[in-house]
């Protein structure tokens, strides 16, 4: 995600970082090059003025094409929004559960010594939210496909890390540890029959908010969908000196740059936000996400030496 202070109007004017120009810059050289060609062809004859479209196409298919980048940018941004509004809610419930986990496990009804049921509910609380913590890291690396899962390995023991990442879907392996630990803890009177179901549908919300986040990511916007709009994009930009230079003459390059911009642009931004969950520099900073519940669980816990805050790097926070 791009993180920029406030800045002025010819500051953001000016700046390439973050924004679409750079991805777009080969294609957008591309038309512009070929209008000035085709200006030059014009100009010196090569080909007959005669040959010329009329504007009358390009205003139609121009007119339609905006209408279709903006529907599919609509729906790119839906995506992006509804994976945020995921993430918060993953955020918002490992808070939750962090709380309960402290608050609804008590050994101490079960028999145990004042002295030893303080020990074992802190055991019990280091265990069950560093299992949390390493479904956080491991979520993100489910999502972005990474198959280094390394930092996520001093939140388990080695026998449960090597079980966990033997799984086809290692965050689910991990839920599905932490449903046999709070069993256990109830089955040994460690939590009452009736914070139980509490706890159980925390771990069912978050399953719910990872299914929901799976399902934006394998399923994209329909793929002749996209093609067509980058065909079109494309046909429209290189032909449109054909339509225009009987009305603008030598300016044609300058107005077909400007129009390859803007529906360039239109088209790379929807193809880059639809995927929400990825690296590029306007995705959701998921790094930064776990960082921060990370920091908080562990104070949550008593510890100290907590891992540094991510920052952005050259302004974009992964």
């Amino acid at each position: 995600m791009i993180v920029y202070k406030k800045i002025s109007w010819i500051r953001m004017f000016f700046t390439l970082k973050g924004s679409i120009f750079v991805s777009i810059l080969p294609r957008f050289l591309a038309a512009t090059f070929f209008a000035i060609a085709v200006t030059l062809m014009y100009d010196f004859d090569v080909i007959d003025k005669s040959l010329t479209l009329t504007t009358l196409p390009f205003s139609l298919i121009g007119m339609a094409l905006g209408i279709f980048l903006g529907f599919r940018n609509n729906s790119s941004y839906d995506r992006f929004w509804e994976g945020r509004k995921l993430w918060g809610r993953m955020i918002n419930l490992t808070r939750t559960l962090t709380r309960q986990i402290s608050m609804f496990v008590d050994p101490e009804s079960a028999g145990l010594p004042h002295a030893e049921a303080e020990q074992a509910s802190l055991n019990f609380q280091h265990e069950m939210v560093y299992r949390l913590i390493g479904y956080l890291h491991a979520f993100r690396h489910h999502l972005r496909d990474e198959t280094d899962f390394s930092d996520c390995r001093p939140f388990f023991s080695e026998e449960e890390y090597n079980a966990v990442m033997a799984d086809p879907n290692t965050p689910i392996a991990i839920l599905h540890q932490m449903g046999k630990r709070l069993r256990r803890a109830w089955k040994e009177d460690w939590i009452s029959e009736y914070h139980l179901p509490t706890l159980e549908n925390s771990l069912l919300i978050i399953t719910d908010i990872q299914g929901g986040c799976e399902r934006i990511k394998k399923t994209p916007i329909p793929f002749a969908y996209t093609v067509l709009m980058h065909r079109i994009v494309g046909i429209y930009c290189f032909a449109l000196p054909f339509g225009i230079f009987k009305d603008v003459g030598d300016w044609t390059p300058i107005v077909v740059a400007l129009v390859s911009y803007g529906f360039m642009g239109l088209d790379a931004i929807g193809n880059e936000i639809e995927e929400p969950f990825g690296k590029d520099p306007n995705d959701l900073p998921l790094s930064a996400f776990c960082n921060m519940l990370e920091r908080e669980c562990r104070h949550r816990l008593g510890e100290e030496e907590l891992p540094p805050v991510l920052e952005p790097v050259d302004h974009i926070l992964s």
